[in-house]
């Protein structure tokens, strides 16, 4: 593959054709907030919030910078007032759902994101996608998915799968940027699995 030249945030940078700008930027030690990103995984482009301005003959563009390609000679700015802006109101919409999330709390301190900005509807899923794309690519069991579209979206476990493979696995636990994931599965293993099954003690 041929070798692409740019510049991220005024230094020259050189990636392989078909890289990201993430994955580029994070190979030079130039920081890009994700919650959706994993080396693992195919990208997503879920979260948003690794938004960055693409500049390129002049004209400027706002990109999601984990699906976006390296171009040849483009201009990329990980901050800048107008990035700075939209990734704020990025992170407070996220926190509608998810304000006690350590990670979404981090990124408000560093954008001077309001938690309170938009009226709170505690889901605490912010539909990263993790924990579905790594079931799926990963451990390739499928355990886990998206039920419904919109915002009626949430991720669920399928209990006939969940039962048979998540007590010995939760490799994606982990990975969930906000406490509900592991919630849904304490849920799903009250109301779904099947309950031990327990020997008749013999009377003497």
């Amino acid at each position: 593959m041929s070798e692409i030249q740019f510049e991220i945030d005024g230094k020259e940078v050189k990636a392989t054709e078909g890289m990201t700008i993430l994955e580029a930027a994070q190979n030079v030690g130039i920081f890009i907030p994700t919650l959706c990103h994993h080396e693992k995984l195919e990208p997503f482009g879920g979260c948003r919030v690794c938004i960055v301005e693409v500049e390129v003959n002049g004209w400027t563009k706002l990109v999601v910078s984990c699906v976006y390609p390296v171009e040849e000679n483009i201009i990329v700015r990980t901050r800048s007032e107008k990035v700075d802006r939209i990734r704020k109101t990025i992170i407070e919409l996220l926190m509608a759902h998810a304000p006690d999330s350590p990670q979404l709390q981090d990124l408000a301190q560093e954008y001077g994101a309001d938690k309170d900005r938009f009226e709170k509807d505690a889901s605490f899923c912010i539909h990263c996608g993790l924990c579905v794309r790594y079931c799926a690519e990963v451990v390739k069991k499928n355990a886990i998915g998206f039920v419904d579209r919109g915002i009626n979206k949430e991720i669920s476990f399928i209990p006939e799968i969940a039962a048979k493979e998540c007590n010995d696995c939760k490799e994606c636990f982990p990975l969930c940027p906000t406490s509900y994931l592991q919630a849904a599965f304490v849920l799903t293993e009250a109301l779904a699995f099947p309950p031990p099954s327990s020997e008749p003690v013999s009377e003497e």
